[in-house]
């Protein structure tokens, strides 16, 4: 007989495990219209704006992963798992349509190819298509933002910014004094800033709520994009994406390893947080009529545009150390590839990417081969977890963090993987490993 104790805990664990079931579930259910091509199901508009990229020849234009029509679809299909707003999911997918600092990759000619665009995907959507293609993005996010804050500074400011917003909506108290603030409203005011047009020179006025939404859309943009051939091309050996190095020799597409761009992406993250934060108290301190001048309405501010918080990161609020991030992949890069030399044995593999695991917790993948490996051995119930959090992991994300495969290969698997997990079973030779694949359709 359990005490009472006893049955509160086990109360506990099993409310726990059917809420994890349920958010998987509800991961899975917004992510399968993309893993069958369902688009319309998405938007019914989709198809078409998909076919309009396509018939502008997106799909012949090389984008460091693949194609260029590849990695516009799939900013969109990131951006909607993270529960953006639609003009901005559609910004995403034509998110270099004029070009823009970072590609030279115009589909439409910027200044006949407006009305277009804006035919296409409606005026608020190409409005912010125009202003991500003009704005000098690699100074935005890196120069005046990332490269402002220290990794230590972004964790502290991230613990009493979470007070501040509480004290703020709970007992109607601000303090426009605190460090974070501070320097917040210096970097990105209220009123937003003014910067250059990437072309013409001329002065373009961003708001607050559009440089966080280009934060967003560079971690989406990023994570797609970008593995270890990029690390090689800049030198990225500290694992912070400064893009120091000019190393134009390095030949593509290299090993496969996966990149070191967590720790970059996981700062944006973190500042994008922060400027909804400052957003949130903003609002509040105009609401309650305590802003003293501060809070004043700017025209142009752009609060029709939603700040949803992407889920990766422990939403946004953790910051993967650089080293830590580094020493991930390298552990994982050795367990992975010693799976076909046989050096370190079934035990070593496991270690390593336990290691892995522990240095990174914020990638699926290490837990999708953990779950492949406990299978082998009969430990199912290990087995199913490590699956279960690999596949969480990659749904949240909406890619992949090891690019030798695509998403959508990674998700079967890890489905598949967790299938047999909870059946118990796992086949016993290299035929019975071919003749996997089957997931029950709901």
């Amino acid at each position: 007989m359990l005490d009472n104790s006893s049955r509160v805990q086990v109360t506990k664990i099993f409310s726990s495990q059917l809420s994890q079931d349920r958010y998987l579930e509800t991961l899975l259910e917004s992510a399968r219209p993309f893993l069958r091509s369902e688009l319309e199901s998405v938007n019914p508009k989709l198809p078409s704006l998909v076919a309009v990229l396509q018939s502008v020849g997106a799909g012949e234009c090389w984008h460091k992963h693949g194609s260029f029509l590849d990695h516009l679809v799939d900013i969109y299909r990131i951006l909607k798992l993270w529960k953006a707003q639609e003009s901005v999911c559609i910004c995403g997918l034509f998110h270099s349509a004029y070009s823009n600092s970072y590609v030279n990759l115009a589909i439409f000619n910027p200044s006949t190819g407006r009305d277009t665009v804006r035919q296409h995907v409606g005026e608020g959507a190409e409005r912010l298509i125009h202003l991500f293609c003009i704005v000098p993005r690699q100074a935005l996010i890196h120069d005046d933002l990332l490269f402002k804050y220290t990794d230590s500074e972004l964790v502290k400011h991230l613990k009493v910014s979470e007070i501040s917003l509480k004290n703020a909506k709970e007992k109607g108290l601000f303090d426009r004094e605190e460090s974070w603030r501070k320097k917040m409203q210096t970097l990105v005011p209220a009123s937003g800033i003014t910067i250059k047009h990437i072309k013409t020179g001329e002065d373009v006025t961003v708001s607050r709520r559009a440089i966080a939404i280009f934060l967003m859309m560079t971690m989406a943009d990023f994570s797609d994009q970008f593995f270890g051939f990029q690390d090689v091309l800049f030198d990225n050996s500290n694992g912070r994406q400064d893009f120091s190095g000019n190393s134009f020799t390095a030949l593509w597409p290299g090993d496969g390893k996966p990149g070191l761009w967590m720790n970059s992406i996981s700062r944006m993250g973190a500042i994008y947080t922060l400027i909804v934060r400052e957003e949130e108290i903003f609002i509040e301190e105009r609401k309650r009529g305590s802003h003293n001048g501060y809070g004043l309405v700017f025209i142009d501010r752009d609060e029709d545009l939603e700040l949803v918080i992407p889920p990766v990161f422990e939403k946004c609020t953790l910051v993967l150390d650089a080293g830590e991030q580094i020493a991930a992949r390298e552990l994982y890069w050795e367990g992975v590839c010693d799976m076909s030399i046989g050096t370190l044995g079934l035990e070593g593999v496991e270690k390593v990417l336990k290691m892995s695991v522990e240095k990174n917790p914020f990638v699926g993948e290490p837990h999708v081969v953990l779950a492949q490996l406990c299978l082998s051995q009969g430990r199912y119930e290990e087995a199913e977890k490590e699956a279960e959090k690999g596949l969480t992991l990659l749904l949240e994300w909406g890619s992949p963090w090891d690019k030798r495969m695509s998403w959508e290969g990674w998700i079967a698997w890890a489905r598949v993987l967790l299938m047999k997990a909870k059946e118990k079973s796992w086949p016993q030779t290299s035929w019975g490993i071919l003749n996997l694949g089957l997931v029950e359709v709901k």
